[in-house]
C-alpha cells in the first residue's frame, strides 16, 4: 500500500497544441491587412500621396469572373484534395515535373480570369513594361552605352518605369525573344508563366537537400497553391523569381555535392545565375543574403573550407561572365543605379510616404504568400529555437572504445525542421532589408516575389495541411476576382 507522505508520480506533461498560437499569428497577419486597406484608403482620399487606387496593392476594385475561374476553381480543389497525399507518395523526379505543371495551371487559370487579352497579352505591352522599348535596341551595343543617359526623368526620350528601375537584361531578354519570333505580349507572357513557375522546383531541390525530403514534400502544395501567382501571370518578376531561385538551387547542389565534374558545373552555373540576377534588378543584389544561408547549412553536409577553396573559383568565374560583358558593352552597373535612386525620388517614390510603406509592405507579403506562411513563420521560429543544435556540423566521436550513437529519429526531425527555418529566415531577412531601404515603396506584390517565395516553405511546418492550403486558395481566387490587379 503506498503511503500518503509519497510523493505522487510525476506525470508527463500533455504537449500543447500548437494549432491556436498558429491562428493567432494568421489572425495578427490578417490584422494587418486590414489595418493597410483602412488606413490606406484615408491616406489616399485626404492626402493623395499614395498612388495607390487600391492600397496597400497596386490594383482596382472590380468584381468579376472570366473564362479561368472554373479552371481556377478546379485546380484549388483539387491541390486542397490531393496535393497532400501526392506529394507524401510520388517518386521525387515526378513530384518535381507535377509541381512544375501545377504550378503553370493555377497561375494560367488565375490570369485568365481576366481573359486572354486583359490577363495576359497586354500586361507586359503598357506604357509602363518593357516592349514599348523594343524599337529603340535595334542596335544592341549602342543602346546599351547609351542607356544610362536615358534613365532621369529630365533626359529626353527617358526610358518607361520598368525599363529605367531595372539593369538592361531584363529589356533585353524581351528584345531577344522578339528577335527570335516570339514578339508581343502573349508571348511575353507566355515566358513569364513557363519559367516562372520553374520557381517552385528550385526552391523544392533547395530544401530537400538542405533540409530533408519530407520538408520539401510538405512544402510542395503550399508552393503550388501559393496566392504569389496571381502576379505571377504575368509580370516579368516572375522570371526574375525564378533565376535568383535556380541561382541559390545551384548554389546549394554545388556547395553540398561530392567533388567531381559535374559540381564544378553546377558552381559554375549558379554564379552565371547569380550574375545574371543582378542585371535584372537591382534589388535581387540582396539574394546573397539567401546564398550566405545556404553556405551556412551546406557546411554541415561538406567542410566549408574544402568547399570554398574547389568551388568558389568556379562560382567567382561564372559570376563574372553577365557583368563583363555587359561592362565590355558599355553599360556600367555601379554608375547607372545611382542615377536611378535620384529618378526614383523624382517621381512618386519620393512622394510616397515611407512612414505608411515601411509596414504596409509587409502587409502585400501577407497577401502574395497567405496566412499559411504567416502561421508557419511562426513555427518557423519556434523550431529554430527547438532544434537549434541540429544546425551544427555532425562530428563522429573517435577513439578506442567509442561508440558512434546514431541521432534519433525525433533528433533528426528537429535538425531538419531548425535546418528549413533559418533557409525561410533568410529570405524572410533579405525582405526586410528591402523594406527598410526605402527603395521599394508599393508595388511589392510583385517586386518581392524573389524574396517572398522562398517564405512558403515555412508552412511545411503547419498541421491540418488540408485547411491551411483551402485558405490560401480562397485567398487568391478573392484576390483575383475582387480586383483588377496592375501586374
Amino acid at each position: 500500500m503506498r503511503s500518503p507522505l509519497r510523493d505522487p508520480k510525476p506525470r508527463v506533461p500533455t504537449p500543447r497544441d500548437p494549432t491556436p498560437r498558429d491562428l493567432a499569428a494568421a489572425s495578427a497577419a490578417a490584422f494587418l491587412v486590414l489595418a493597410a486597406v483602412l488606413i490606406g484608403r484615408h491616406i489616399e482620399n485626404t492626402d493623395h500621396t499614395l498612388f495607390a487606387n487600391w492600397p496597400p496593392l497596386w490594383a482596382s476594385w472590380d468584381p468579376h469572373v472570366g473564362p479561368g475561374t472554373p479552371a481556377a476553381i478546379t485546380v484549388a480543389l483539387g491541390v486542397v484534395a490531393y496535393g497532400p497525399v501526392l506529394t507524401a507518395r510520388l517518386p521525387w523526379r515526378a513530384l518535381l515535373g507535377a509541381s512544375w505543371a501545377a504550378a503553370m495551371a493555377w497561375t494560367w487559370s488565375l490570369a485568365l480570369i481576366d481573359g486572354w487579352h486583359r490577363g495576359v497579352a497586354v500586361r507586359l505591352t503598357t506604357r509602363y513594361e518593357y516592349l514599348q522599348v523594343i524599337d529603340r535596341f535595334h542596335d544592341i551595343p549602342a543602346t546599351l552605352r547609351d542607356f544610362t543617359h536615358h534613365i532621369p526623368l529630365t533626359s529626353p526620350d527617358h526610358w518607361p518605369p520598368h525599363v529605367a528601375g531595372h539593369p538592361p537584361a531584363a529589356s533585353l531578354t524581351f528584345v531577344l525573344l522578339d528577335r527570335i519570333g516570339l514578339s508581343g505580349g502573349g508571348w511575353a507572357g507566355t515566358w513569364c508563366i513557363t519559367v516562372g513557375a520553374t520557381a517552385c522546383v528550385a526552391v523544392l531541390v533547395t530544401v530537400r537537400r538542405l533540409a530533408d525530403e519530407e520538408c520539401a514534400r510538405r512544402a510542395a502544395p503550399f508552393l503550388v497553391l501559393a496566392p504569389a501567382a496571381v502576379w505571377m501571370g504575368t509580370s516579368a518578376d516572375a522570371y526574375f523569381t525564378a533565376a535568383a531561385a535556380w541561382s541559390v538551387a545551384a548554389l546549394t547542389l554545388a556547395a553540398t555535392a561530392p567533388k567531381g565534374p559535374r559540381t564544378t558545373v553546377t558552381a559554375f552555373t549558379s554564379g552565371l545565375l547569380f550574375g545574371l540576377t543582378c542585371y535584372l534588378s537591382y534589388g535581387l543584389t540582396l539574394i546573397a543574403v539567401i546564398g550566405a544561408g545556404v553556405l551556412f547549412l551546406a557546411r554541415s553536409r561538406v567542410p566549408m573550407l574544402p568547399c570554398l577553396v574547389s568551388r568558389a573559383a568556379f562560382l567567382v568565374a561564372g559570376f563574372a561572365v553577365v557583368p563583363t560583358a555587359f561592362t565590355l558593352a558599355g553599360f556600367h552597373w555601379w554608375e547607372a543605379y545611382p542615377v536611378l535612386v535620384e529618378r526614383y525620388y523624382a517621381g512618386a517614390g519620393g512622394i510616397r510616404p515611407y512612414g505608411y510603406w515601411v509596414w504596409a509592405n509587409l502587409a502585400c507579403t501577407v497577401l502574395i504568400t497567405g496566412l499559411a506562411t504567416a502561421a508557419g513563420l511562426r513555427r518557423a521560429a519556434a523550431a529554430l529555437a527547438h532544434g537549434r543544435h541540429g544546425l551544427l556540423p555532425h562530428r563522429e566521436p573517435r577513439g578506442p572504445g567509442v561508440v558512434r550513437r546514431t541521432p534519433g529519429a525525433e533528433s533528426r526531425q528537429a535538425g531538419a525542421r531548425a535546418r528549413l527555418a533559418l533557409l525561410v529566415l533568410c529570405g524572410l531577412l533579405a525582405l526586410l532589408t528591402a523594406d527598410l531601404s526605402g527603395m521599394s515603396k508599393a508595388e511589392t506584390e510583385r517586386i518581392w516575389l524573389p524574396f517572398a517565395i522562398w517564405l512558403l516553405p515555412a508552412s511545411a511546418l503547419l498541421s491540418h495541411p488540408r485547411t491551411w492550403l483551402g485558405a490560401q486558395a480562397v485567398l487568391a481566387l478573392l484576390l483575383n476576382h475582387l480586383l483588377l490587379t496592375g501586374w
